[in-house]
């Protein structure tokens, strides 16, 4: 059954038609991340576009099994080391130590961005047995062979090698992800299972001696092992195209016989001022410390910006403008909420409201089934912000009704799908509703001022108001109030 979402499909280079395997379910992978340090805000961009691409297939009626992995082990740096060893080696613990210590983070970060927990967060030490007995069909398929207890992918057994990046197998490097072996037959051949000296920590027994996977065999093994042999959509970062999201195909389509992930979804660079985050260069931002400046619903807001697959660059300026922007709408719905707490007039939806709500619903659903456009979504909102600040900053009271309806398009739209509203904790009153009632407490105070002809008093509340960005506005209905453009 194909749904009315488009998508551009890394593999084949086009915007497809969006057809599941299965009507109404789509299986989702996602590469996850190596849990050896703190995560920064370009991991930040990959796990946002994904929440939201998850959000909109279930606000789309699509029952969605998302599974994103837990790299603990077999990640290897060029020369040749294990990152979890290395953080080990870092932070002088035990590496499930730094596991347990930094999967915590990754769970906590994420949580503060208001992402989604995935259906199924598989750990690649937890799935040991998989990756051998997908090692053991592509030894026996001849797609792989084995040299001194470590176990290689013959690269040039598998002639669609290169599809997804389309790199060629001359292109490959051959210190690429691991140390150079003079075992290999290939530079381009990659390690599926690496023999482990005494020394050696994170090891486990095997057909061909104690080792410890490669990294590409665990997202082979573990997607198909939760979502089928051929699933539907498999997201990532465009940085990890070549090899890693290379050799997942290779492996496991020359494993199963069948196609791998039908449409591939990778997520543009993050730079920060204009330049590559590198720990090398010391300007990488940490999502913790990013979350402590910023509200994490502006970060939501800017990474939203731009279209998921394209690049963005982290400012300061950038920030600023996407936080304004986000301040316009969370204004808007706050504003909203506060004079539905205090109106009581009542009065049916009316018609020319009616019309733009759904209008507005409308070009929505267009731009997010158009390959997930979120930038388009945002000025959706932005609109529906208008029409919300136009209604009750009118010199006449609307209709409740009319107002209710933006509140609840806000909710459906910037709270449901985008997940950029403000939260409202347990008690019904979050950060955003109690700034929201201490403007209203002023207002008040403002209003016993000028009841007692203190207008000093009351020119003083609005002036420190307005330097605070929140501009009084008073009219028939009495004050209201905005927050500045």
């Amino acid at each position: 059954m194909t749904t009315d979402i488009a998508l551009t499909n890394v593999l084949t280079r086009k915007k497809e038609a969006f057809e599941p395997l299965v009507p109404g379910q789509v299986n989702l992978y996602v590469c996850g991340p190596t849990v050896q340090d703190y995560m920064h805000i370009g991991h930040a961009k990959t796990y946002i576009a994904f929440d939201v691409i998850v959000r909109y297939l279930r606000y789309r009626g699509l029952r969605v099994r998302y599974v994103q992995n837990i790299t603990d082990v077999g990640h290897l740096l060029d020369s040749g080391e294990d990152r979890i060893l290395k953080g080990a080696a870092r932070d002088r613990i035990e590496p499930m130590e730094v596991v347990e210590t930094y999967m915590r983070e990754y769970f906590a970060d994420m949580d503060s961005l208001g992402v989604g927990r995935p259906d199924i967060s598989p750990r690649a030490s937890g799935h040991i047995p998989e990756q051998i007995e997908m090692i053991k069909t592509l030894l026996a398929g001849g797609y792989a062979y084995e040299v001194n207890g470590s176990v290689y992918f013959n690269v040039s057994a598998f002639p669609e090698y290169g599809k997804l990046s389309g790199r060629r197998v001359e292109e490959a490097e051959a210190g690429a992800r691991e140390a150079v072996r003079e075992e290999k037959r290939s530079p381009e051949d990659f390690a599926l299972w690496k023999d482990a000296p005494p020394e050696h920590i994170l090891k486990w027994p095997s057909p061909w001696g104690w080792g410890y996977p490669g990294w590409h065999v665990e997202c082979s093994a573990m997607a198909t092992k939760y979502l089928g042999e051929t699933f539907d959509i498999h997201g990532g970062g465009r940085e990890n195209i070549f090899p890693h999201n290379e050799c997942e195909i290779a492996q496991a389509e020359a494993a199963t016989g069948k196609p791998f992930a039908r449409y591939w979804l990778l997520t543009g660079s993050l730079t920060l001022d204009g330049v590559k985050m590198s720990k090398s260069l010391g300007n990488v931002v940490r999502i913790k410390d990013a979350v402590a400046r910023n509200r994490p619903e502006a970060i939501r807001y800017f990474m939203l910006s731009a279209h998921y697959s394209g690049p963005i660059d982290y400012t300061d300026a950038a920030l600023e403008a996407s936080t304004r922007g986000w301040e316009r709408i969370a204004g808007a719905y706050t504003a909203a909420r506060q004079w539905l707490g205090r109106r009581t007039n009542e009065g049916s939806q009316t018609a020319a409201v009616s019309q733009a709500i759904e209008d507005l619903r409308a070009r929505f659903v267009e731009a997010m089934n158009d390959d997930f456009n979120a930038p388009v979504a945002l000025t959706v909102v932005q609109e529906l912000a208008r029409l919300s600040n136009t209604l009750i900053n009118g010199a006449e009271p609307p209709a409740a009704a009319d107002v209710g309806g933006c509140v609840a398009l806000f909710e459906e739209l910037a709270g449901r799908v985008l997940g950029i509203l403000p939260k409202v904790d347990d008690a019904g009153s979050g950060s955003a509703e109690r700034e929201a009632g201490l403007v209203e407490l002023l207002i008040e105070m403002r209003k016993d001022a000028r009841a007692r002809k203190d207008f000093a008093a009351s020119d003083r509340i609005r002036d420190q108001l307005k330097a605070l960005g929140v501009v009084l506005e008073d009219g028939k209905a009495g004050t209201t109030w905005k927050v500045a453009s």
